[in-house]
């Protein structure tokens, strides 16, 4: 009987533990829970009759795979909709535009174009072209041409140490190089940037991260479309050729070697050998200057009259950045003459092995002097100067400056003066005359056969390679109404057919027209304006000619 007892009192303890109240009270508050659990609160939109025990409350290894499986179905059902909101199309201006900007980053990234210029195009005449850079001391040693340090430094402002230039030359159409080819900005970008930024007054610590942004999405990936390190042209035979006649070339305030690629490889496709050289006379936005091959190299800045210790007014600062570029055109020429004669010229730069088969192909006898805006000053002044020898038979000055300057007018070689519209269109008194004039009768008062043009629908920067990197831009700030590339084919032909005239003696094309225009845009008579073929009158005017207006 106390058996019988005993067992019905232990079955009525099991029933009573059995209910699912108690189960929850034992094992949540037990110490010897093996796990804890949280206690499960039914959300009002659950029904009533779910279990207690839901699949939630227990650890994601307690879960069965169909539960887990429920459980993804879910997260899906819930995340869909706000994906679908996100990337639901939306024809607002700014979902247009941020997937056009989405779209052309891809399309750039995809071709290896630049983010925010175009690519500049290949050369056109019979020779492919080549490259390289060359830096060489001055012969001598480092030279001071004018007074003036910084404040900053207590460094010289004016001392030339080397001469830096980019040589573009006529090579084989068959010949790739393996090298890299020739970065347009050069390297490093930020000095580049840090220079534009001193140009606008902007020169710190935020500003100049953008600056570097910026012009290394315009032109941080362009390239020189030349094969660097070719070798100079040979017929096919093997044999060498003739020599090759020569031109050093200037270039204007706040630009570089790099800025005339394309009107520079043009002449050099046509069978020239061009040095297109980066003064250091503060006029260049940033340039490395390396006195040896092992040196890590100096950083030139542009800089101005302000920056110097001393004071100096503008007319002596700006006879000291001549000085400079005296120096630097004398060392270009230099630097043929060694290489005329196969010496070792001492390139601080990266390593040139082609360079060494030049000898005795360089015509030092038909050598030219060009250059543009300051440039175009700095070889006026050039010609009466350094390049006053015999080797210098003629100058290709394009848009004389207005601010750089008095003209030389004491040359005695054949001049081209080539005016872009806006350069001929704009009023500017210059040494107390129109600045149209002075070159008018300078070029009038020439002793050499000498021409002066205005190149209608173009302007100041048309024979840089911004418009071509730009054209759009360009031409709505600017006002340049002539194609790009027709604009720069233009200043390839007039400035090949004056090349032709200085090295051959053979006068044809635009220059062997008469006078149309004494004044700009006035024809000097209805029968010169019948005359004178259409073509040439949409693209030209002619203000003088050998042998008219003496």
């Amino acid at each position: 009987m106390s058996n019988t007892q005993n067992y019905r009192d232990s079955v009525d303890e099991a029933d009573r533990l059995a209910s699912p109240d108690e189960f929850d009270a034992v094992t949540r508050d037990s110490v010897d829970a093996p796990i804890p659990m949280a206690t499960y609160s039914p959300r009002p939109s659950e029904d009533a009759t779910q279990p207690l025990h839901s699949q939630d409350t227990l650890p994601r290894w307690f879960g069965n795979p169909s539960t887990r499986k429920t459980r993804y179905r879910h997260w899906i059902s819930q995340t869909t909709p706000t994906l679908k909101r996100i990337f639901r199309p939306r024809l607002t201006w700014r979902y247009i535009l941020c997937s056009v900007l989405a779209v052309y980053v891809v399309f750039c990234w995809v071709r290896g174009s630049p983010l925010l210029a175009t690519r500049l195009p290949g050369y056109t005449g019979p020779y492919r072209v080549g490259a390289i850079d060359i830096e060489v001391p001055l012969p001598g040693g480092p030279k001071q041409v004018a007074d003036g340090v910084f404040k900053d430094s207590g460094d010289p402002a004016f001392k030339v140490g080397t001469v830096l230039a980019t040589i573009y030359y006529p090579t084989t159409q068959a010949f790739r190089s393996r090298k890299a080819r020739l970065p347009w900005v050069s390297r490093p970008v930020s000095l580049t940037a840090k220079g534009y930024a001193k140009m606008v007054h902007v020169d710190n610590f935020l500003i100049r991260p953008i600056f570097t942004f910026g012009l290394w999405a315009i032109g941080g990936s362009i390239t020189i479309p030349a094969e660097v390190d070719a070798p100079l042209f040979t017929s096919e035979d093997g044999e060498k050729d003739g020599k090759f006649p020569l031109m050093v070339f200037s270039h204007g305030m706040a630009s570089s070697r790099s800025d005339y690629t394309n009107f520079l490889g043009e002449l050099a496709s046509r069978g020239h050998i061009i040095a297109a050289v980066e003064h250091r006379d503060g006029s260049c936005p940033g340039s490395v200057v390396k006195l040896d091959d092992k040196d890590p190299g100096r950083h030139a800045l542009f800089f101005r009259e302000s920056d110097l210790l001393d004071e100096i007014d503008m007319e002596g600062f700006k006879k000291a950045q001549l000085a400079v570029r005296d120096a630097e055109i004398r060392g270009a020429i230099d630097l043929f003459h060694a290489i005329q004669k196969g010496e070792d010229i001492g390139n601080t730069r990266d390593s040139v092995s082609t360079l060494s088969a030049w000898e005795g192909r360089l015509d030092l006898d038909r050598l030219t002097v060009g250059g543009h805006s300051y440039g175009a000053t700095g070889a006026l002044q050039a010609l009466s100067t350094v390049a006053s020898s015999p080797t210098a038979i003629g100058g290709l000055i394009l848009d004389p400056g207005k601010s750089s300057g008095p003209l030389n007018n004491k040359t005695d070689v054949p001049l081209l003066v080539v005016h872009s519209n806006s350069w001929s269109k704009s009023h500017s008194i210059f040494y107390g005359r129109p600045h149209f004039d002075a070159v008018r009768d300078l070029v009038r008062s020439a002793v050499s056969p000498s021409w002066f043009l205005t190149s209608l629908g173009t302007s100041h920067p048309s024979v840089t390679d911004a418009p071509l990197l730009e054209p759009w831009l360009l031409s709505w700030t600017t006002g340049a109404r002539l194609n790009t590339k027709e604009a720069l084919e233009e200043y390839v032909r007039v400035a090949e057919e004056f090349l032709n005239v200085v090295e051959k003696g053979k006068t044809e094309g635009l220059l062997a027209e008469k006078v149309t225009h004494e004044e700009y845009d006035k024809w000097v008579s209805e029968e010169r304006r019948q005359e004178f073929p259409k073509d040439l009158a949409r693209l030209w005017q002619i203000h003088v000619a050998p042998g008219e207006n003496k």
